[in-house]
């Protein structure tokens, strides 16, 4: 059993080696929101799912909303979610709007996950 403080140090003691080289190592303040907000987007089971889907090519709304089971309005909605934080992008063919993934980060930082998770 793991008692409430067992996961803190017992005595205060701050190695100045160490926290430095972490500060100096310290992610920009505006660059942390940018990635919280875009983990935050990806803590979503919908866009998840819409993101696998993609994965395996160009897909218009129609067959996303298939695939992942929700109206096309649903997922028009987590598009344009994804879009704005630039993970998909989409063109117009006609009156048909397919969607992608926005660039190879994407799957990469996808892939990642999916391995980090399966552990």
């Amino acid at each position: 059993m793991v008692r409430e403080w067992d996961d803190c140090c017992e005595i205060h003691q701050i190695n100045k080696e160490a926290t430095e080289k972490a500060r100096k190592n310290m992610i920009d303040p505006h660059l942390a929101q940018s990635l919280a907000e875009l983990f935050k987007t990806l803590g979503d089971t919908t866009r998840v799912k819409i993101l696998c889907a993609l994965m395996t090519g160009e897909l218009c709304v129609c067959d996303i909303a298939s695939v992942v089971g929700l109206s096309e309005s649903a997922i028009s909605h987590q598009l344009r979610i994804l879009r704005n934080h630039r993970l998909v992008k989409y063109r117009r063919d006609g009156k048909i709007v397919y969607y992608s993934l926005a660039d190879s980060h994407v799957e990469s930082l996808f892939g990642q996950g999916m391995e980090h998770a399966q552990e």
